[in-house]
């Protein structure tokens, strides 16, 4: 069977077997992604191997990422890794897949920050794609990462060598209200579990059945259970007029808004992300 078998087959045979399970331009994403991943190809070099022979070894892993995906397992799991902000990063089921909404989280702090010299932290950094983009970006700035996850550390610990960047890591529980932590910040930043069991029902199988629900979901009657505990952590911990940038909830922007002008926060600013979605707050603290 893998002699038989051309760059063109198993193209069509990745197409053929997802077709009831993914739109077309998923399947086309995975196929690029999968086809990178192993042979190393550039887009431009698939199609120009369309006819080029396949191994028996390469048909079996193909048939592995085919099973996988119809078990709606995220490509990035099965890939064990996935981009950020230019950049590569491990990624297992212990921690969230970065989105496309938290690189705009990341690029709004680095065109507001980039001529200074900052200590940031990045609370909840589960990967640490906000706090390595941001060392790699920032680089006058000293960033430090905290997670409650000892997993998550080690992998933050592994994806700050993949990328050249040196950065503080340690662990924190945010709703811990007995932490202690000796450190004040100029910037402090936050990606937090945002959702409401309400809005599982909305969410799709690769995300719920696969990806840590500790790190996405919140009790319907306290959804801004992380941001209240993030906002009394950084009355503590920020400088004098030291910013805080948070990714929220886009049913709760404004009652989040609202919360920290009752906290002495002033230029709050609730910004939509690229789906017209109120995503991202900024502010400063008074």
């Amino acid at each position: 069977m893998g002699t038989k078998y051309t760059i063109k087959k198993i193209i069509s045979l990745i197409k053929s077997e997802l077709k009831s399970y993914y739109p077309i331009k998923e399947i086309d994403s995975f196929i690029f992604i999968i086809l990178n991943h192993l042979l190393g190809y550039s887009r431009a070099q698939i199609h120009l191997k369309l006819e080029k022979a396949a191994d028996e070894n390469l048909i079996e892993q193909i048939n592995f990422y085919i099973n996988e995906l119809k078990n709606y397992k995220p490509i990035q799991y099965i890939m064990g890794k996935t981009e950020f902000y230019d950049l590569l990063f491990q990624v297992n089921s212990g921690v969230l897949i970065p989105r496309p909404e938290t690189e705009e989280l990341v690029e709004l702090i680095i065109k507001e920050n980039q001529n200074h010299f900052n200590k940031i932290l990045d609370i909840g950094t589960g990967s640490g794609c906000i706090a390595i983009a941001l060392a790699k970006n920032l680089p006058k700035s000293y960033v430090y990462a905290v997670d409650n996850a000892t997993d998550a550390l080690a992998l933050t610990r592994q994806n700050s060598k993949l990328n050249h960047v040196d950065i503080h890591i340690s662990h924190l529980d945010i709703l811990d209200h007995n932490h202690y932590f000796n450190e004040s910040f100029d910037i402090i930043v936050s990606n937090p579990p945002y959702v409401t069991e309400k809005e599982k029902e909305l969410m799709q199988p690769n995300v719920l059945n696969f990806e840590p629900q500790n790190a996405l979901f919140v009790p319907d009657n306290n959804p801004l259970l992380y941001y209240r505990a993030i906002i009394d952590f950084s009355l503590k911990h920020l400088n004098k007029d030291g910013r805080l940038y948070l990714e929220v909830n886009e049913n709760f922007g404004i009652e989040t808004a609202m919360l920290l002008e009752e906290k002495n926060f002033h230029d709050i600013q609730l910004k939509k992300d690229i789906n017209d979605k109120y995503r991202m707050l900024r502010c400063i603290l008074k």
